[in-house]
């Protein structure tokens, strides 16, 4: 029996318009209106902006930035969410010419919002998709959800020939033979490895309240570890099925055993993902795909490449897919109007810690 492949036909990262731009002053703005901070909420904010390596062009919800409360209600969540999600959504279809009534597997991701009808729902509704879509609702898993997304298309593809299926409204896959030469990315191996059972895992990263009700995220000290483990554990399983046959019979011998526990990522590794911090933000999920389009944007990916794609979420789970680059990708996409300007030095944000860096309480 064949063994089915899976293919990304192409994808598409959501660009927001100018008005929803994140400057100094803008940001700025945001924290003082709040009345709820005291100097303590106002130092850590003040700390968090200052060291984050995001730059001044990042993106807010609108309703956020034109609004003076800090809560949203359920039509703004959908006001930004449809904006996103159709917006997305019309490019891909557009770009790839495969319309939504051929969609056969689709598969929605959301962090937090619990909403009737769902998500997908409201997709398969604006775009009248078939009856017999196979539809998913994945939610709570954070940055990690749009590997552990494709993992399950890959175990879909198994059993369900000859279909597209749509992720996290980025990517359009496929396991149609016919169009693996149209294909930008072939998947070689997906690993998911979840630390759940481990209590010090579990509550490195978790959502809490504080005494007046308010919610929020809190990290322990203890996150950097958890992560260090899960990586490794990840690692130790997807490095092997990578490897040629050369570096399997050196591995296995432990000739470079003592190096698993660090990816020896140098300046030039690391540059993708600290530009699409700078430039876009903290993209939770869809991290990787504004990383992938800044290497496509810098024509780094070349037929034959082999990508390795690593995301982590809160539970505390690693997972990791390795890809192989199937055609040169050269599209400058959501960096057209700035990769000449990569990449730049991410420094401290001097200009908002000179204008806000006060010692003392923030007037109200």
């Amino acid at each position: 029996m064949r063994t089915q492949s899976c293919y990304i036909v192409d994808y598409e990262c959501y660009k927001a318009p100018h008005d929803m731009k994140l400057d100094t002053e803008t940001c700025g703005n945001l924290v003082l209106r709040n009345k709820n901070l005291g100097i303590q909420q106002y130092e850590f904010l003040l700390q968090a902006i200052v060291n984050a390596g995001i730059g001044e062009e990042t993106y807010g919800p609108r309703n956020v930035i034109v609004g003076t409360e800090e809560s949203s209600n359920l039509k703004d969540a959908f006001s930004e969410m449809d904006d996103i999600v159709f917006g997305t959504l019309d490019n891909l279809f557009s770009k790839t010419g495969v319309p939504p009534s051929e969609i056969d597997v689709l598969i929605v991701t959301i962090s937090t919002i619990i909403s009737a009808p769902s998500i997908p729902a409201r997709v398969i509704n604006r775009y009248k998709m078939r009856d017999d879509i196979k539809v998913f609702n994945l939610s709570g898993m954070g940055c990690s959800a749009s590997v552990i997304a494709i993992d399950l298309v890959n175990h879909l593809f198994r059993t369900h020939k000859n279909s597209f299926a749509i992720v996290e409204v980025v990517q359009l896959l496929t396991n149609k033979i016919s169009l693996k030469h149209r294909a930008i990315l072939k998947l070689n191996h997906s690993v998911r490895t979840h630390a759940g059972s481990n209590d010090e895992a579990y509550k490195s990263c978790i959502g809490v309240e504080d005494e007046q009700g308010n919610r929020g995220f809190f990290l322990s000290k203890n996150l950097l570890k958890a992560a260090g483990k899960a990586v490794a554990t990840n690692l130790g399983v997807v490095v092997p099925k990578m490897l040629p046959l050369k570096e399997l019979i050196r591995y296995s011998m432990g000739g470079d055993r003592r190096h698993g526990k660090k990816l020896r990522a140098n300046e030039y590794d690391l540059e993708p993902t600290r530009m699409a911090l700078h430039r876009f933000g903290n993209t939770s999920a869809a991290g990787l795909w504004y990383v992938l389009s800044y290497m496509e944007a810098k024509k780094r990916l070349k037929k034959g490449d082999r990508i390795l794609m690593i995301s982590l979420g809160s539970g505390f789970k690693c997972n990791s897919c390795a890809w192989e680059v199937k055609n040169n990708l050269d599209e400058l996409g959501v960096w057209e109007d700035c990769i000449a300007k990569y990449p730049v030095k991410c420094t401290i944000n001097t200009s908002f810690l000179e204008k806000y860096g006060w010692v003392n309480e923030p007037s109200q």
